[in-house]
């Protein structure tokens, strides 16, 4: 989202108010983990809901209602997932009943998906991989198409019979964390699987006392996905073993309400960036405390870029931001590249709208695109 319209009904809105701007916030949120973006017109109808205007019901017939009438635009389809999908987390958020199974797991994603998936409440029988941005490129072995959903019904009862008991709240987050990614790991949906465990989760969050009404999902989705990603990836040849070292970070700030930094960069596997010092004007920043954060940017195009790019566009933004407009001579100065090699690097993020061409200011100039 560019803006959240929501803030206010979080922080001083009546208690009905919070609870349906935090579903709707997180909602709306939880589309960036696959690149999505919800329309205007979706974020008017939440706001109508959330004063009380229209029910949830009524929001989701609406939204229906928009795309029956609208024309059929092929580059609008997945804008048009996003807004039915919002519509469809903030229903089940908003709804007390829950149980823990597997037919419940299933059936989150059956009624997010129904109608926009084929495949919506079926568990995939294929093999897959993906490429990760915070991999480089490589991919998280996913559960065996042969084995889904007995994998599913193990990981299940193993929850359903661990004791929480004594534990204290370090080991609970520890032990929240192992399971929630393992969950993911299994991967048992084509598609949509990342925001139906998300759902899943925060609703099971809430029967062990948790109340994670809070924005942390709604602005850190990706990084979400992220550190499950690197909670299941080992690679011995390169010194990388999984950790949830990250995830717990996240849920730290979910349920404690810390205030950890949350940067994708800090994720990605070649550690380019954990503690990087760079040049702004003659002062000395420490990245790691930097305010500058892109990763929404990225989250569309991310696993089409090499570390290397990644870190260039990092340097990039630090220097020049959204507001400074910029030509190919500032980024050979700043990169130390050659011409040749900047015009194809400012070809590729122009083609992947990360930036945009500016008029009015001399031949060949960018600015970053505000997403």
């Amino acid at each position: 989202m560019d803006r959240d319209p929501f803030k206010e009904y979080l922080r001083e809105g009546e208690p009905d108010k919070v609870s349906r701007g935090y579903a709707w916030s997180t909602a709306i949120g939880l589309q960036a983990v696959d690149g999505l973006k919800t329309s205007e017109y979706l974020i008017d109808t939440a706001i109508r809901n959330i004063e009380g205007k229209i029910t949830l019901e009524e929001a989701k017939n609406l939204i229906d209602t928009y795309y029956e009438e609208k024309p059929e635009d092929p580059e609008n389809e997945r804008m048009e997932e996003a807004d039915k999908v919002s519509a469809r987390i903030a229903e089940i958020l908003s709804e007390a009943a829950f149980s823990f199974s597997p037919n419940e797991y299933i059936s989150i994603h059956r009624r997010l998906f129904q109608g926009i998936y084929r495949h919506a409440g079926k568990i995939r029988d294929y093999n897959i991989t993906k490429k990760e941005w915070v991999l480089d490129g490589e991919t998280v072995l996913y559960g065996s198409a042969s084995e889904l959903r007995a994998t599913l019904e193990y990981d299940f009862s193993q929850e359903r019979d661990f004791s929480y008991k004594g534990l204290s709240m370090n080991d609970i987050i520890h032990h929240l964390a192992v399971f929630i990614s393992r969950l993911w790991q299994i991967h048992i949906f084509e598609e949509g699987n990342t925001r139906t465990t998300a759902v899943f989760f925060i609703k099971y969050l809430k029967t062990l006392g948790f109340s994670a009404t809070n924005d942390i999902f709604a602005e850190n989705a990706w990084y979400f996905r992220n550190a499950l990603v690197r909670a299941n990836y080992t690679n011995l040849q390169k010194g990388i073993h999984e950790t949830t070292e990250y995830l717990e970070v996240f849920l730290r700030n979910l349920l404690l309400n810390e205030k950890n930094e949350l940067h994708n960069r800090y994720l990605h596997i070649s550690g380019l960036w954990k503690s990087r010092k760079v040049d702004i004007g003659k002062q000395k920043v420490d990245i790691q405390s930097s305010k500058v954060d892109i990763e929404n940017i990225l989250s569309d195009k991310a696993a089409d870029f090499s570390g290397k790019t990644v870190d260039h566009i990092y340097r990039m933004f630090e220097k020049f931001g959204y507001d400074v407009i910029f030509g190919r001579s500032a980024v050979v100065e700043l990169l130390g590249l050659q011409n040749s090699s900047v015009s194809k690097l400012l070809s590729k993020l122009a083609k992947a709208e990360i930036i945009e061409s500016v008029s009015g200011h001399g031949k060949g100039k960018y600015r970053f695109t505000r997403k």
